[in-house]
């Protein structure tokens, strides 16, 4: 398993600095069939969102990217998230890279946390998500196309989430009222969510 982490991490600095585009705009974008992911996959570690994400204005912005869980209905430790990436004030005009969230061995007592973005990464650290091996999961992308995202908002990009019995119902993450219903309707709810400040307003809120 250890060489399995080393291998992994590799990975993340390898591909945190990969050029995925020019614009002038925010943007993320699902990256489902990504080289990252696929090994993540081959090597039976457990769930990865992966994403390419491009920012203007590096030099001058702070991001937080963050993972809430809900058990039956309710948000765990207020609104403490379970994991946790804030950077930013970047060297570089732009960052380009990767950004995501892994899970290692989620449905088992073993299960890890991390996240990454272009540059900087959240190592992987032991969390109790509850989840049940035997009960029904699914997962997703809120949209596998990209995502315009403005300073200072909120978006969903991906939820894992677990049944209470034994089906699962199909919503969406672009909505409130569906991730609400999911909440409501679901033993556990993760949810990955980003936000990107200017520098200066996020040092006004502090």
């Amino acid at each position: 398993m250890k060489k399995k982490l080393l291998l992994i991490m590799a990975m993340v600095v390898a591909l945190v600095g990969c050029n995925t585009g020019n614009t002038d705009t925010i943007s993320i974008t699902a990256t489902p069939e990504s080289d990252y992911r696929n090994t993540f996959e081959e090597l039976g570690l457990g769930q990865l969102f992966d994403f390419d994400f491009i920012l203007p204005n590096a030099d001058t912005s702070w991001v937080t990217l963050w993972v809430e869980k809900y058990s039956d209905g309710e948000k765990e430790k207020e609104k403490e998230p379970i994991a946790e990436l804030s950077y930013g004030m970047s060297p570089n005009k732009k960052d380009e890279g990767k950004l995501g969230f892994g899970m290692i061995n989620p449905r088992s007592e073993d299960s890890q946390v991390f996240l990454y973005g272009p540059g900087t990464t959240l190592h992987p650290s032991k969390k109790e998500l509850g989840l049940d091996a035997k009960s029904s999961f699914t997962w997703g992308y809120a949209t596998e196309e990209t995502i315009n995202l403005e300073i200072g908002e909120t978006k969903v990009l991906a939820g894992y989430r677990q049944a209470t019995g034994n089906s699962i119902r199909t919503y969406g993450y672009q909505t409130e009222e569906d991730i609400e219903r999911m909440i409501e309707e679901d033993s556990i709810v993760l949810l990955l969510k980003i936000k990107v400040e200017r520098a200066e307003e996020k040092d006004k809120l502090e």
